[in-house]
């Protein structure tokens, strides 16, 4: 049986529909624009025109590294899931990845190998000016509501109510790279956002404490700021009334080296806004299912 056909058995099987479900990963104001069809229609017409084959030729070159066959979809899964993904039909696509997840396919591979780079040429085609802002976010918030769906997050009580960030660039830093863009990007795409401007450490520490928030985000424009930004994060973990908080870390250094991510003791860091988004996604995602687990073993 071939993936469409199993696709078309899992819907006539009952798969639940997701119509609804998808608002939540769009703010109102976009997902109630009278023209979000021909919207989506223009974005079919981009991912397939553009990033579909840049999706093709990254997973060629994962090929020709000598990667085993199950790390991840076929190219020919990957395209047909590229399609369905800023279709008109989102039942279709949340089928297509559920199918995809029964056929053993991980959650890391799915978001590396096609929605993070979706998301990330979608934000670099934003960046020259190639694609509009709603395009964007409707594309980011099918994205998020796939990855929800794939992670079987999507149904968890009052999920719109907890998808909150608090963002704040490195205490003592002075260029905020991007934080305005990439907040502009988590509130139309649904989420929470508290900023905090020229925040101090205890101030950071004292905020996560009083309220519960599902991400922390951090830009650093300053190498020097390193030691900063790793104490910042170790006091925000610590003091953190959620003791899963996902940290995403961002800015030009953590583009050229994103192994420094992981010295500051982050969780991830995003190559521009749209995939700042997701990534946040995906830690809400991660946190939630750890604690569906442990609530599972008691």
């Amino acid at each position: 049986m071939s993936l469409l056909e199993e696709l078309e058995t899992y819907r006539r099987e009952g798969a639940p529909a997701f119509a609804r479900f998808e608002a939540k990963f769009i703010a109102p104001e976009v997902i109630e624009r009278d023209d979000v069809p021909e919207r989506f229609a223009k974005l079919a017409k981009i991912i397939s025109g553009q990033i579909i084959p840049q999706l093709a030729l990254l997973h060629s070159e994962g090929i020709a590294q000598n990667l085993p066959a199950a790390v991840g979809p076929t190219d020919a899964e990957i395209q047909e899931l590229a399609h369905i993904v800023v279709g008109p039909d989102i039942d279709a696509a949340a089928a297509y990845v559920s199918v995809l997840r029964d056929k053993g396919l991980a959650m890391e591979t799915l978001f590396i190998q096609l929605l993070a780079p979706c998301a990330r040429h979608l934000g670099e085609m934003w960046d020259r000016d190639e694609i509009g802002f709603i395009e964007v976010t409707l594309g980011v918030g099918r994205l998020q509501s796939l990855l929800s769906i794939f992670n079987c997050t999507f149904d968890i009580p009052a999920l719109d109510q907890k998808r909150k960030i608090v963002m704040s660039m490195t205490p003592g830093d002075q260029h905020f790279f991007g934080g305005s863009v990439v907040e502009k990007f988590l509130r139309a795409s649904g989420w929470f956002v508290e900023h905090i401007f020229e925040a101090t450490v205890e101030h950071l520490a004292a905020t996560v404490s009083r309220d519960w928030f599902a991400v922390a985000g951090f830009t650093l424009g300053s190498e020097g700021r390193l030691d900063t930004l790793k104490e910042t994060i170790q006091a925000v973990r610590s003091s953190s009334s959620n003791a899963d908080i996902g940290i995403i870390v961002g800015g030009p250094m953590f583009n050229d080296r994103p192994e420094l991510a992981a010295y500051v003791g982050a969780d991830e860091t995003a190559i521009n806004a749209p995939a700042a988004v997701l990534v946040a996604q995906k830690l809400f995602d991660l946190a939630a299912l750890k604690a569906l687990g442990k609530r599972s073993a008691i």
